[in-house]
């Protein structure tokens, strides 16, 4: 079992270039939490530590747990003495936590941390493409901050160490963001690598802020939200323009797992921006992604941890191909298969797997959050190990990229985006969209749509991608009751506390309303 650990190793990318070095130390003043000191090593070697600094996404905890464990996806069941971490896996998916929570105090260091390192590189450099990039980054690392916590601090690097840092509130943070993105948008081309910001991945996030506008920009967390057509045809825009680039396409039928597997950087023309690893270095290791969630006895052997429920399961068409099934390369040597684990599984030569007691390994729907034996949920894998020819795997450098963002979406948030009232100069309509994807993911075509079923193609398609809690606050499902969860949760559990230690040390913090 394992918890709560960040892996933020050395891979930087500027340009094209694959580099490794090392990056700033950190401070325990600027956000009353863990942040980079004023010191630097010029523009272009601190935006490596910017590019480095977006590996720490890459772990089973903080900023993925908070997307993914609060919604109806994902839960982390108390295993007798494993998983138990002082409640904190349970407490996501209870909707209960408090100021005080680890995670995301965690969580509120690190992307704090990527603005600051961003701002600095703004703020040094003399080069436009340095400072597209380093725009784009920042603006990932707000979005999330906007996201999960409703409000943003911004210090000036210049500015002295025990000054207060100001902060934008949820509506003057999207804007600033929105801005970030369209220097990045105006400045930035095509990228030799899907590590490299790019004008395709500024205009995917700029449609993903767009969309969540109104979100943001409401008057109270949890809505009611108010969609402006005018903002749904910028989301149009945007996607129309990383459409009509012709650099990405959706993986074929019988290919979507592809889209994950330990080479998907040249099987997959579906990320349009990730997280780059090899098998000699790799930082944003996408290990912890399967290691999560699979047995001890499986290979590779893994922490046991986290399922999917039963219902998110059960919603899937059993012929869709997303659901999962075996992988040529993978199943065949090491017995696992792709996408949802349930029933008994298997390890090398096709062996019937037993747990540590010796019964068979039957991974069953029924889980109980705090009192769940050692097979009990549904496990998930959506990115692939790669086992050698005996069926081992030593997962130490998985060569998967991380993907950060994917070319379906940006199909999905412009069908979502017409359906909630935008004009597509292209005349196309949601379910026409939506179907387009469905027909690579070998299931027959919607004859309607509405936003209840758009919510769930955007579940089938995204699962564990960390997109669920962002897509369930927009929709309005968040709140709701779901297994383990019984009763409805109070809206103001759409953003997470701002962590106490941070109110205590920068008076213009706020604390969020119901915390």
């Amino acid at each position: 079992m394992k918890n709560i650990k960040i892996n933020i190793s050395v891979l930087f990318i500027a340009g094209s270039v694959l580099l490794s070095t090392s990056c700033a130390k950190l401070d325990e003043k600027l956000y009353g939490s863990k942040v980079v000191d004023n010191s630097t090593g010029g523009a272009a070697s601190d935006l490596l530590g910017v590019y480095s600094q977006l590996n720490g996404l890459a772990t089973q905890s903080n900023t993925y747990a908070l997307q993914e464990h609060s919604t109806d996806e994902m839960m982390g069941p108390t295993r007798g003495t494993d998983w138990g971490d002082f409640g904190t896996w349970r407490k996501l998916h209870t909707h209960t936590w408090d100021a005080s929570y680890q995670q995301i105090s965690d969580t509120w260091d690190f992307l704090n941390t990527g603005v600051y390192r961003a701002t600095q590189v703004i703020k040094t450099t003399t080069s436009n493409q340095t400072k597209a990039e380093a725009s784009f980054l920042r603006a990932y690392f707000m979005f999330q901050i906007v996201d999960l916590f409703g409000q943003a601090p911004m210090r000036d690097p210049a500015s002295s160490p025990d000054a207060n840092p100001t902060v934008l509130s949820r509506s003057a943070a999207t804007d600033f963001i929105i801005a970030d993105l369209v220097f990045a948008d105006t400045n930035l081309g095509a990228a030799a690598t899907v590590g490299v910001a790019s004008k395709a991945a500024a205009e995917a996030l700029l449609a993903k802020v767009y969309l969540n506008k109104a979100v943001y920009k409401a008057t109270s967390v949890g809505g009611p939200f108010t969609f402006d057509p005018a903002d749904m045809t910028k989301v149009i825009t945007y996607c129309n323009t990383v459409i009509a680039s012709n650099t990405y396409q959706l993986t074929a039928p019988g290919k979507y797992f592809d889209n994950f597997a330990w080479n998907n950087t040249t099987v997959s023309k579906e990320i349009i921006f990730g997280l780059l690893n090899s098998s000699s270095n790799a930082p944003a290791n996408t290990h912890f992604m399967w290691r999560m969630g699979m047995h001890y006895n499986q290979s590779p052997s893994s922490w046991n941890g986290f399922t999917t429920l039963a219902d998110f399961y059960n919603s899937f068409d059993s012929r869709d191909e997303r659901r999962g099934g075996s992988y040529a390369g993978m199943t065949n040597l090491n017995g696992l298969n792709t996408g949802f684990l349930i029933g008994q599984q298997y390890g090398p030569g096709h062996v019937a797997l037993t747990t540590r007691g010796g019964a068979p390994l039957v991974f069953t729907p029924n889980v109980d959050l705090n009192y769940s034996t050692e097979a009990q949920g549904i496990r998930v894998i959506k990115y692939l190990p790669q086992p050698a020819a005996d069926g081992s795997v030593n997962d130490d450098n998985a060569t998967n990229t991380f993907i950060l963002l994917r070319y379906s979406d940006v199909l999905l948030m412009k069908a979502e985006a017409i359906l909630r009232g935008g004009t597509d100069p292209n005349a196309q309509t949601a379910l026409n969209i939506v179907n387009t994807i469905r027909a690579q993911r070998s299931l027959a075509a919607l004859t309607t749509i509405d936003l209840p079923t758009m919510l769930a193609e955007r579940g089938h398609e995204l699962y564990y991608e960390g997109w669920r809690r962002n897509d369930q606050i927009r929709f309005g499902t968040f709140n709701n009751p779901v297994d383990q969860r019984p009763a409805k949760s109070d809206p103001s559990r759409t953003v997470y506390a701002i962590p106490q230690r941070a109110i205590d040390t920068n008076p213009n913090l706020t604390q969020n309303a119901g915390y």
